[in-house]
This record gives C-alpha cells, structure tokens and sequence, in this order.
C-alpha cells in the first residue's frame, strides 16, 4: 500500500489542469492569439497624441488575471516578440521593433509588466477571494493605474518631448474606457477562477 502511494500521487501531478506544461505552453499561446485580435478591435486614434484605443488593455489584464504573473507574462511577451519580429500583430496593423520608440511605445512595453503584476495580485494577495469580481477590479486596476498609464505617459513624454503635465493630459481619454475594460476583466477573471479554483495553483 505504501509501495503504490507515489505512483498514485505522481499521477494526480500528470493529470491536475494545473501541473502540466503542454497545457501551460497551450494556455501562453492562445492568450496571446487573443491580444493579437484584440488589437484590430476598435483601434480609434484619440487625443492629442494619437495613440489607438483599442481592447488590448482588456485582453492583457484577462491574460494576467486568469494565468497568473508567470504565464501571463509570458503569453504577453510572446505576442510582442511576434510583432518584433514582423508580424502585423499591433495596433492597426502595425508590426516591428519601431513601434516600441513610437508614440505606444510606452504603453505596448507596459503590457508584460503589468500582466505580471495584476497576476501576481490576484494569486497572492486575492488568493481565495479572486473569485469576487470586486477585489479583481481593484488587483487589476492597481496594475493599469501604476503600469500601463505611468508606462504609457512616460512614453509620450520621451516621444514628443513635452512636460510630464502635458503627456499626463494626453493619457486622459483612455481613462473612461480603463475603467470599463477594468469592469469586463474583474468579471470575465471571477468567473473563470470559479469554475477552475486551481486553474492558479502553480504558476
């Protein structure tokens, strides 16, 4: 009886969602797909600088909230390298290493970033609760707030050489539709960490 105790706890190892890397590897990949969509959607050009609101901020934070800050790192990284390396995978079909110096330059290197920290806070400061869409929104508001908006504003700041007040004012109109995007996250991430409670077991 003790002879089969390993095997029989080797197997749950194999078989838990949770502990597989093919399935880790399936989760990066398809999240990424998704942020590559997600930036065709909407893509509307607004404000003073230009930049495109699009559901990408959305499609991040739902990747970092629901894989954790590993995986969700990662699925995120994955879909810039592939707009690096030339595939039209931003913001109006736009793709190469020269959008990272652009006007979204700062917002695009914050994705990862914050992908990690909304992950990070949902599975260790959440924890048990990160099936309350409210505490959600509040992990990945923190993450949109101190990330992606300081990323993105210093960004512009360096881009178009003005004062921190004047690219402050230029982040403004994304404001709004954060807050609302924010709202989709929370209750797209409650939900599945309800269905799947180990879904963030290991990351």
């Amino acid at each position: 009886m003790t002879a089969t105790a390993p095997t029989d706890a080797a197997d749950q190892d194999v078989t838990h969602p949770s502990s597989s890397p093919a399935r880790d590897i399936a989760l990066v990949a398809a999240f990424a797909a998704l942020i590559s969509a997600s930036a065709y959607i909407g893509a509307i050009p607004v404000g003073s600088a230009g930049v495109p609101i699009t559901l990408q901020t959305l499609t991040v934070m739902v990747a970092g909230c629901i894989l954790g800050p590993v995986r969700g790192f990662s699925a995120v990284t994955l879909y810039l390298a592939l707009g690096a390396v030339g595939l039209p995978v931003f913001a109006e079909h736009s793709s190469g290493v020269g959008v990272f110096s652009g006007p979204s330059g700062g917002y695009l290197l914050a994705f990862p970033v914050a992908a990690a920290v909304g992950g990070f806070l949902v599975k260790y400061v959440a924890r048990d609760r990160r099936t309350s869409a409210l505490v959600v929104f509040f992990c990945s508001l923190a993450a949109s707030v101190f990330v992606i908006h300081t990323f993105g504003i210093t960004g512009m700041k360096l881009f178009f050489d003005v004062s921190w007040r004047e690219a402050a004012t230029y982040d403004m109109p994304f404001w709004i539709g954060d807050l609302v995007k924010t709202s989709l996250v929370a209750m797209i991430a409650a939900e599945v960490h309800r269905a799947f409670p180990q879904l963030l077991q290991r990351d």
